[in-house]
């Protein structure tokens, strides 16, 4: 970042425990992807696997730096005078899309950047898939961002 000044936010390659890579550089979700990855059981997202690999820039090998409009939320190096300059996080977000939404708003002003070279392991829980008040909240977050942001049906 110090080499950097016009990077704002700073990704890792995100991990497993058992050291695979959790595929979190995406692109700007459709309402199809959201439908897809929120919803639909492994046997019906297999028949989407192209799509979803597009969406989760799988085809990048994870293993370059790159600009990226969506990093994930599990971990982020964010420039606070970026931070403050967006005004912070978008505090109609409780949990759920915030980081999708403080990704763009950032692209705005500085680049956005996925950093391979330093991992971080997450212990991923998909919570919306074992939660009903999670998913509840993934879905209300949902329909805020779309409506801020627009709805882009694919």
């Amino acid at each position: 970042m110090e080499k950097n000044p016009n990077v704002g936010l700073v990704s890792p390659k995100i991990l497993f425990p058992n050291g695979s890579i959790q595929y979190l550089c995406r692109r700007l979700p459709s309402l199809f992807d959201f439908i897809i990855i929120r919803f639909m059981p492994k046997f019906i997202r297999k028949f989407f696997q192209a799509r979803i690999d597009y969406y989760e820039m799988r085809q990048t090998g994870y293993n370059k730096i790159m600009d990226v409009l969506f990093l994930t939320g599990a971990f982020m190096l964010i420039r606070s005078s970026v931070l403050d300059k967006i005004g912070g996080f978008d505090e109609n977000f409780f949990m759920y899309f915030e980081d999708i939404d403080l990704c763009r708003r950032i692209k705005k002003i500085s680049r956005t950047v996925f950093y391979p070279h330093t991992s971080v392991i997450h212990l991923w829980e998909g919570g919306t898939r074992k939660n009903i008040q999670l998913l509840l909240t993934s879905i209300r977050s949902a329909i805020y961002y779309f409506n801020k942001w627009g709805l882009k049906l694919f």
